[in-house]
């Protein structure tokens, strides 16, 4: 007897472009625990496969409340962009006002390098 295995959805890559709003370094910082908290769930679950945020480059070796963020750069692994620009809305930072709705962009990307 054979049994038929449903096959996984064929997985692509996209980038997530979320530049900030102006002044809300103190709100991004405050909500970074609750960020970082659907990051790891998201890491876990294979979604979410690099990310982090965009700074100054004055904020380069700074210490860590001394960095002044710009924005978020993610790429998520999803059988769509329908997908990404959802679990995108549902993250504190897009909801709590962080990233600017107007100039995010989401893209796909054709990745020239693998995964580790």
């Amino acid at each position: 007897m054979s049994t038929v295995t449903p096959s996984a959805p064929t997985l692509h890559s996209f980038v997530l472009w979320a530049p900030d709003n102006e002044g809300v370094l103190a709100k991004r910082l405050s909500i970074r625990q609750q960020h970082l908290d659907n990051v790891n769930r998201l890491i876990a679950q294979k979604i979410l496969r690099v990310g982090g945020g965009f700074m100054m480059p004055e904020s380069v070796g700074a210490e860590a409340a001394d960095r002044k963020f710009v924005g978020s750069c993610v790429i998520y692994e999803a059988a769509n962009i329908d997908v990404v620009r959802r679990i995108v809305e549902e993250d504190v930072y897009y909801k709590e006002g962080v990233w600017d709705k107007e100039k995010l962009v989401i893209l796909p990307i054709a990745m020239a390098t693998p995964f580790n």
